[in-house]
């Protein structure tokens, strides 16, 4: 008795039968069925109605399969698949190669048919006695997509299910099949449209997520999202996107998750110049606001011509980040910055603002050079403003030439550099001359304060 035990144990670890001191060679039949047959169906009575039938195929089918014999591992196997389905999980690990193997060889067709349906049910008969349906379901759906590719409402079915249980534990196969699926069942008017979007936006996040979460095994997740990517392109239009989600839109404007879905869409697809990503937008930000989006209404109102309002979600942009981090948010804090100088300066002419926005973006960032340059515009631009006469309309561009100067000093980009470089010497050829200097009591080198809103210290210089 104890010797059968030990021989169970063998077995369950995948060997054969052990020899045993007393016999010559391996247990004999008659020997098998007297001695351990009680032990198998009362210790393990899941190998089914009768073990030692159980037992001697799967001897059988492990031996061909072991060396590849996979022809005749078949009815051995298709034995333990029927009668002792609880045996062990390589029941169904190995039944797909050793089916799949029939499947390929099969000439007639009711052959091929009967091993399909056969691949199908172990997959199926893997998940009633094993469980781990979501993993077996993508793979159901994966075997499917190889033999029976047009089959698409069932390669949907059984992937759509597999994602729903496996969730950012997916795999790249069943994604890409799901996705091949649902393309095609728009494509047949079986599902609508929208259904492509939903599934992208599920496709999408579990590809960033595992790229995000498992760089070293970012590749197939890369090579995935192009392919997917790639089947999307042709619905992602603008016109697509407004026929499907404008509806929705009107029906319920104030969903945070459906408005989060369509600025999505539209952004990335590169309509955000559509009326609905406009409402969306506002709606979305009133809901549930934060800096990026405010910095995004910033925008749209400035390309809307609504420049108080731009300045206004600008400054909220600026508010957001630095209560989140200021440090962090550095590059976005800048550009609302440099953005509202932009808009005071040159659509709301307001000077004083626009310097202070400016002056508060070099804070932010100081080797940029941007804000400097513009500071330099605004004092040439109201140079004709802040005089009286000959010599005065001519004083501002000495404090705008400082800093164009300065930009090109500070500034790291060449492009910065170059650009403020070429201003300080178009603008050194509006200095006054010796002449109307001395003419106006004023000598070069002299310190002069500029009036006006400028109120600046500088140097005379002459032309």
């Amino acid at each position: 008795m104890i010797i059968a035990i030990l021989t169970v144990a063998g077995m369950l670890t995948g060997g054969f039968l052990p020899m045993n001191s007393s016999h010559a060679g391996r247990v004999s039949e008659s020997e098998f069925d007297a001695e351990w047959t009680a032990v198998l169906q009362d210790t393990m009575p899941r190998y089914g109605k009768d073990s030692v039938r159980c037992f001697r195929n799967w001897s059988v089918y492990d031996e061909y399969f072991r060396h590849n014999i996979l022809e005749h591992a078949y009815e051995p196997w298709k034995y333990m698949f029927e009668h002792c389905p609880r045996a062990t999980i390589n029941i169904y690990i190995h039944g797909v190669r050793i089916v799949r193997y029939q499947y390929d060889h099969a000439t007639d067709p009711e052959v091929k048919e009967e091993m399909l349906n056969t691949l199908m049910d172990i997959y199926d008969q893997r998940i009633a006695y094993f469980g781990d349906k979501g993993f077996v379901l993508g793979r159901k759906a994966a075997m499917l997509y190889q033999l029976q590719p047009g089959n698409a409402k069932d390669i949907f079915s059984y992937s759509d299910k597999s994602i729903e249980l496996q969730g950012m534990q997916s795999e790249t196969a069943v994604l890409l099949t799901n996705f091949h699926s649902v393309v095609r069942l728009v494509q047949a008017g079986v599902m609508d449209a929208e259904a492509i979007f939903d599934r992208y936006e599920r496709a999408t996040g579990i590809i960033d997520y595992n790229i995000r979460e498992k760089p070293d095994q970012a590749q197939p997740y890369q090579s995935i999202r192009r392919n997917i990517e790639a089947l999307f392109e042709p619905y992602a239009s603008c016109d697509n996107l407004v026929r499907i989600y404008q509806p929705r839109f009107d029906s319920t404007p104030d969903d945070p998750e459906l408005l989060r879905r369509i600025t999505g869409f539209l952004e990335s697809s590169g309509c955000t110049d559509e009326e609905l990503f406009y409402h969306a937008s506002t709606n979305l930000h009133q809901l549930s606001p934060d800096a990026r989006s405010a910095f995004q209404m910033g925008r749209m109102e400035r390309n809307r011509e609504n420049h108080e309002r731009a300045v206004e979600y600008f400054q909220e942009a600026v508010n957001l980040y630095q209560e989140d981090d200021k440090d962090a948010h550095a590059e976005q804090i800048f550009r609302s910055y440099l953005l509202m100088a932009e808009i005071s300066f040159r659509q709301l002419g307001r000077l004083t603002a626009a310097r202070r926005y400016a002056r508060q973006a070099h804070e932010t960032i100081p080797g940029d050079g941007r804000p400097l340059v513009l500071i330099g515009e605004m004092y040439a631009a109201s140079a004709d403003d802040c005089g009286d006469d000959e010599f005065t309309r001519l004083t501002a561009y000495w404090p705008a030439v400082d800093k164009f100067l300065q930009a090109a000093s500070e500034a790291r980009d060449e492009a910065v550099k170059d650009r403020a470089q070429q201003l300080a010497e178009t603008y050194r050829q509006y200095f006054p001359n010796n002449e109307l200097i001395f003419f106006y009591g004023h000598s070069p080198g002299d310190t002069y304060r500029v009036e006006c809103w400028i109120n600046k210290n500088t140097t005379i210089r002459a032309r």
